[in-house]
C-alpha cells in the first residue's frame, strides 16, 4: 500500500529542516552550531582507517600543529632510515675523513639527513649491495616527500579562508518604531570581500507528536546583502507582526532554547572565489534591551573613516518599544 502524499505541514517542514534529523531536533539542550562553525557533532562506530583522511587533515589544522607534524615526520624518517643502516653492520657507512662523527647511529642519522635532501658532503659513504639498496630507496622517498611538502604547503597558502569577527552577542534593540533582533560582523584581513550575502535560520522548540521537537524558520533581514565589506555590517532581523519572533518575551528565549544560526558567503577578490562562514547565537547570548556601541572613528587627517575593533563588542543599554 502506498503511503499517503506529505501534507503542506510536512512539506513546509520539510523544505526548511536543515539536514540535522529529527533524533537531533528533539535534543533540547544540544547546541547545533559553534560559535566557531563547527558542527556539534562526533562520529563514532567507524574504525580508525576508514576515518583517516590525511590530506584534508593536513589542509585544515592549524599551522602551528602543521609545522610540528612536518619536523616530527622529517626526524622520524631520518631515524627510521638511520637504523636501517646501523642493522647493515658496522661496515655499511664509512667516513672518509678523520673526523669524529660520533656513535655509529649518529653517523648514519647525519648521513641519512644528507641523502633524504640530497646534500651529499661525500665524507660518508655506503659500502656493500645492503647499504646502497637503503640509500637508494631514502633517496626515492626524499624525493616523494619534499614533493609532497611543498604541495601540501602551496595548497595551504592558496586555499582560500575567512577571519570574520562576530560581536560575542546579539542584541534585541529598537528599530524604528520596532524592536529588532541584531549582531554584526566585519572581516579582520585586509582583503576584500564582495557580495557578501546573509542568510539566519532560527530554531527554537515548540509541541509536536511525539513531546517537543524542534523547528527551524528562515527569518527576513532588513538587507540580505552587500555589494561592498570594507567596515563592518550589522545584520538586522525585524522584529514585526510577520516575524516568528514576535511577541516572544525574555523567558520564552530561554524556556524554549531559541538558537540563531547564521550562515554568510561572498566572494574573495584576492582569490575570485566564493567562500563562507558560519557562527550562531543561542538565547544565553542575546542581550535584551542593548544597542551596539559606536566603532566608527575619523583618522587625524580626516580624509578617510576607520573602525575601532577594540569596541566591536561593546553595547550599550537601549530602551525597547512594545510591540503591540
Amino acid at each position: 500500500m502506498a503511503a499517503p502524499p506529505p501534507t503542506l505541514k510536512e512539506e513546509q517542514e520539510q523544505l526548511r529542516d536543515l539536514g540535522f534529523g529529527s533524533v537531533i531536533s528533539r535534543e533540547s539542550h544540544l547546541r547545533l552550531l559553534n560559535r566557531d562553525g563547527s558542527f556539534n557533532v562526533a562520529r563514532r562506530g567507524i574504525s580508525f582507517w576508514r576515518r583517516l583522511s590525511p590530506y584534508q587533515a593536513l589542509l585544515s589544522m592549524s599551522w602551528t600543529r602543521f609545522f610540528l607534524v612536518t619536523v616530527v615526520a622529517y626526524l622520524g624518517a631520518n631515524a627510521l632510515f638511520a637504523e636501517l643502516y646501523v642493522l647493515c653492520g658496522p661496515g655499511g657507512l664509512v667516513n672518509t675523513t678523520s673526523g669524529d662523527t660520533g656513535s655509529a647511529f649518529a653517523q648514519a642519522f647525519f648521513f641519512s639527513v644528507e641523502t633524504f635532501a640530497t646534500i651529499g658532503f661525500g665524507n660518508i659513504v655506503p659500502m656493500g649491495l645492503l647499504p646502497n639498496l637503503v640509500m637508494t630507496a631514502e633517496s626515492l622517498a626524499g624525493l616523494l616527500g619534499f614533493a609532497l611538502a611543498t604541495g601540501l604547503l602551496f595548497a595551504r597558502f592558496s586555499r582560500p579562508t575567512t577571519k570574520f569577527l562576530y560581536s560575542k552577542t546579539s542584541v534585541i534593540a529598537p528599530y524604528h518604531d520596532i524592536s529588532a533582533w541584531m549582531f554584526r560582523v566585519t572581516n579582520e584581513r585586509s582583503n576584500q570581500i564582495i557580495e557578501l550575502q546573509a542568510r539566519v535560520v532560527m530554531a527554537r522548540f515548540e509541541p509536536a507528536a511525539a513531546g517537543r521537537a524542534r523547528r527551524f524558520y528562515p527569518l527576513a533581514l532588513e538587507r540580505e546583502r552587500v555589494a561592498f565589506f570594507p567596515l563592518h555590517w550589522t545584520v538586522v532581523h525585524p522584529i514585526d507582526p510577520t516575524s516568528p519572533l514576535y511577541g516572544v518575551t525574555r523567558q520564552q528565549l530561554h524556556d524554549d532554547h531559541y538558537e540563531f544560526l547564521v550562515l554568510l558567503t561572498g566572494i574573495d577578490e584576492t582569490f575570485a572565489t566564493t567562500v563562507h562562514s558560519r557562527s550562531s547565537y543561542t538565547d544565553e547570548e542575546i542581550t535584551w534591551g542593548a544597542k551596539f556601541a559606536q566603532i566608527f572613528e575619523k583618522e587625524s587627517e580626516g580624509e578617510r573613516m576607520a573602525i575601532d575593533l577594540e569596541r566591536f563588542h561593546g553595547i550599550e543599554p537601549a530602551e525597547l518599544r512594545e510591540n503591540d
